[in-house]
């Protein structure tokens, strides 16, 4: 009997090393990601068990080419670069009356500037910026010329005092000239002739995003984010604020920017309109501020 049982259990031994020597030999023909689990009980009742079982591997893997496609990369690049604090149309000079409300004692820390910057955003300039926005892409795109020379002349004369007014004409002209020098494209002169009358900033933004094909909903939240941003930036140099505090600020307002950008998508000409007379006073005490540091 103990012969009988070494015998059997050599000829086991002799299996199992056959199966571990093909193993080996298909383990390098097999696919990346192919784990082999070698489950032994006991030699003596049951033989080997060789399983091969194929998983899949994300992390070194390269992304598909597919994943975005080229025009969506073109678009996203371009609004990054157009709405960045880095791209020069000046921004960083103004605060859209900020300045005065901290000074007034209408800003004093987080709580209060998320309030203010809410109500902008909601009920004031930032829902007819983006209104303008809207109407002056949807224009520029459907080449309806007489449309977007009214809505550029509305647009100007929408905003409430002369500090604004140099603040967003300015801004308008300089995203058009850089846009002209280093990202033209054709139509363009054409369309910024139809205007008749120099570009405020959030026109200006809608007509280029419109003739480089830009979707419109991606333009329009990237351009709120960037007034939100440049808004937020003015404040912690006034307050201050830390950079911390700031990015704060600018969680809350997150979904402040998606409603009012659902908001003017869905808006027309008619619901413009602004409940911040506040902000807008703000705007115009700021003209005769002792001490400034923005030029609005």
């Amino acid at each position: 009997m103990p012969v009988m049982r070494t015998a059997m259990m050599n000829t086991l031994i002799t299996i199992m090393a056959m199966i571990i020597t093909a193993t080996i030999m298909i383990i390098p023909r097999m696919t990346m990601g192919t784990i082999i689990t070698i489950t032994t009980t006991s030699i003596a009742t049951t033989p080997t068990i060789v399983t091969a079982t194929s998983m899949l591997m994300t992390t070194n893997e390269p992304v598909g080419a597919g994943d975005l496609a080229e025009r969506e990369a073109a678009a996203l690049y371009r609004l990054m670069t157009w709405l960045s604090p880095a791209f020069p149309v000046g921004g960083f000079s103004y605060s859209s009356g900020i300045e005065w409300a901290v000074e007034a004692g209408d800003i004093t820390d987080i709580a209060t500037l998320a309030d203010w910057l809410d109500a902008m955003l909601s009920d004031g300039s930032g829902f007819c910026d983006a209104t303008f926005l809207v109407q002056a892409y949807r224009a520029a795109e459907a080449g309806e010329d007489a449309s977007l020379s009214d809505i550029a002349e509305l647009a100007a004369a929408f905003v409430p005092s002369r500090e604004r007014q140099l603040e967003t004409t300015s801004q308008g002209r300089a995203f058009i000239d850089i846009s002209r020098a280093a990202w033209d494209t054709d139509g363009l002169d054409a369309i910024v002739t139809a205007c008749r009358t120099p570009l405020v900033y959030p026109v200006a933004v809608g007509v280029v995003a419109a003739a480089h094909g830009v979707p419109l909903a991606p333009t329009l939240h990237a351009f709120l984010h960037a007034l939100v941003s440049n808004w937020i930036s003015a404040a912690s140099r006034l307050i201050p604020l830390g950079q911390t505090d700031s990015q704060r600020v600018l969680v809350k307002l997150e979904a402040a920017v998606a409603v009012t950008a659902n908001r003017a998508l869905n808006a027309t000409l008619d619901d413009l309109g602004s409940a911040t007379f506040r902000a807008d006073l703000a705007s115009l005490r700021h003209e005769t501020q002792y001490t400034r540091l923005f030029r609005s």
